[in-house]
């Protein structure tokens, strides 16, 4: 079973695609929900790979998303729903994926939202990429309510009080409690510190909407960042909880798109016996989702109709937006246009793939890395298949290509370590994989087989190290060299294992990006491909 049918069978599961009950008292509320998630950065148009728009697909009009074209979709769906009740949503991770945000960090990010007139946004994992301190600069100035219940940050984190657990909005005279959570692995997958805690997101969801309930709000909206699955499993346990909008897991939810993971709005029969729509837009800036949501009399969703609106080159970008963009975009323009080599073939950096099975994209990243590092007794690369973060097109590669892939300003990290904590760190990174997780192991040197019909933590078997030409079974009780990035190397991603069992650890190499630009620099051309390295079955 493929990993998109496994989607598929797990909303058919807990879910459908409408909600059959409708009601036509005048005492319905109707609420429309305009929302994005995940836009990474991508503060410019991008093409088919989520990649920056540009060349011949520039040329052709063969681009998507990008804030001057949300702008003027935003508007448009404001000036078309005029009197009714309206309001902007962003589900969480507007830092990392482009060179806006190695550049400006999140201020980019936060002049623009504050120009779309965002309502509320709730935190994802990567605002926490550069620390409480990356983001307190971006806290500050959002002229929005910027919410996390589940996240608790003490006074010598520097963002106590900057963002909150929830808001209460009163719209067409109606009171809307809008609440939010934030995956618990943000711990994980991003550097919160040891200043913030985030606490189960469950329990925190239970205990707040009772409270809200008990103060007679009966209208109350999840904005959440813990992906697609976890949002179906607490739309069904959490009572009083009427619409999830969620994000973190990337997903694509539409009636009409054949690639979409399942239906606008995914509906979940909650404990309590009633319906609840949960709806999530892509990412990178792609779509704009809008779902309307009519309540009766008491609260109770009788309605949930809705389709994201993709983003192409049929929305006319607001000339405003797209002039301060390019003003952005010129000090990038030099670097990005460095040509660093050509690729005979379109090298496949996709999500659905680099997190769920050998991609030709973790190849070259984990190839590039080995062969930096080869002559220091290093004998296999890992590298975590959510730190790539596009594709590159065949043709011309610049550095702009190469720093959108690989945008963390990570650095080449080496240790040694014992075989048998290689086996635990490549089961912790196919053990997520259903979920969709970043920290699926792409390798070199290195070759293994996956098991997804196995439980986590027994799937791997037959490891296999390349020593001098010959693919010798890996020894639990050997030590070997290994090379990783530095996010990994200290425990990023659930790889505590590095951390922990490491050997002489050195994580002071150079960039990530530059490893890779060199790699190619030094080919006159880079035929991409897979070798079958790892076995999933």
């Amino acid at each position: 079973m493929t990993l998109r049918n496994s989607m598929f069978s797990l909303l058919a599961g807990a879910a459908t695609s409408a909600l059959l009950t409708t009601s036509a008292f005048a005492e319905n509320f109707t609420l429309h929900i305009l929302h994005t998630n995940d836009l990474h950065s991508r503060i410019e148009a991008v093409n088919k790979y989520d990649s920056t728009c540009s060349g011949e697909d520039a040329a052709e009009g063969k681009c998507f998303g990008g804030v001057a074209r949300l702008k003027t979709a935003i508007e448009e769906r404001r000036n078309a729903l005029k009197g009714e009740n309206v309001l902007l949503l962003d589900a969480g991770d507007q830092f990392q994926g482009s060179l806006f945000y190695s550049t400006y960090k999140g201020k980019a990010a936060v002049e623009f939202m504050n120009a779309m007139d965002y309502d509320v946004m709730a935190l994802g994992n990567h605002e926490f990429d550069d620390g409480p301190e990356g983001l307190k600069d971006f806290l500050d100035q959002a002229e929005f309510p910027v919410i996390s219940g589940n996240t608790e940050a003490d006074e010598a984190s520097g963002i106590k009080g900057a963002f909150r657990d929830h808001v209460i909005l009163e719209i067409g005279g109606e009171k809307i409690a809008i609440v939010s959570v934030l995956a618990e692995d943000t711990v994980e997958t991003s550097s919160p510190g040891e200043h913030v805690e985030i606490h189960n997101a469950g329990s925190y969801l239970l205990k707040t909407v009772e409270e809200l309930e008990g103060q007679g709000i009966n209208k109350i909206i999840a904005l959440t960042h813990v992906g697609l699955l976890r949002d179906i499993s607490l739309a069904g346990q959490v009572r009083g909880l009427d619409v999830v909008v969620g994000g973190h897991s990337h997903t694509l939810l539409s009636n009409t798109d054949p690639k979409a993971s399942g239906p606008y709005p995914v509906v979940v029969k909650n404990e309590g016996g009633y319906d609840v729509p949960v709806v999530q837009a892509y990412a990178y800036s792609k779509y704009l989702g809008e779902i309307k949501i009519v309540f009766d009399e008491k609260g109770q969703v009788v309605s949930a109709t809705g389709e994201p609106l993709l983003l192409d080159a049929s929305i006319a970008e607001d000339e405003t937006v797209r002039a301060r963009v390019a003003e952005l975009a010129q000090p990038l323009d030099e670097l990005k246009r460095q040509v660093v080599g050509k690729a005979t073939e379109t090298i496949d950096g996709s999500r659905e793939n680099c997190r769920s099975r050998e991609c030709a994209m973790g190849n070259l990243v984990t190839d590039a890395m080995l062969e930096r590092v080869r002559d220091q007794g290093v004998s296999f690369a890992i590298q975590n298949g959510g730190g790539l973060r596009a594709s590159i097109e065949d043709g011309t590669v610049t550095m702009g290509d190469v720093l959108t892939v690989l945008p963390f300003q990570n650095t080449l990290a080496t240790f040694k370590i014992k075989g048998g904590d290689v086996i635990r760190a490549l089961e912790n990174g196919v053990g997520q994989i259903e979920e969709g997780a970043g920290r699926f192991p792409q390798v070199a040197g290195l070759r293994y087989s996956v098991s997804l019909t196995a439980e986590p933590g027994q799937r791997v078997s037959g490891v296999e190290v390349n020593e001098n030409g010959t693919w010798e079974l890996l020894d639990s009780d050997k030590l070997y060299g290994v090379v990783t990035n530095n996010y990994l190397r200290s425990g990023g991603d659930g790889y505590a294992v590095f951390a922990e069992e490491g050997q002489e650890a050195y994580d002071y190499g150079p960039s990530l990006e530059d490893v890779v630009a060199d790699y190619l620099k030094g080919r006159d051309s880079y035929q991409p491909y897979t070798d079958g390295r790892i076995t999933v079955k």
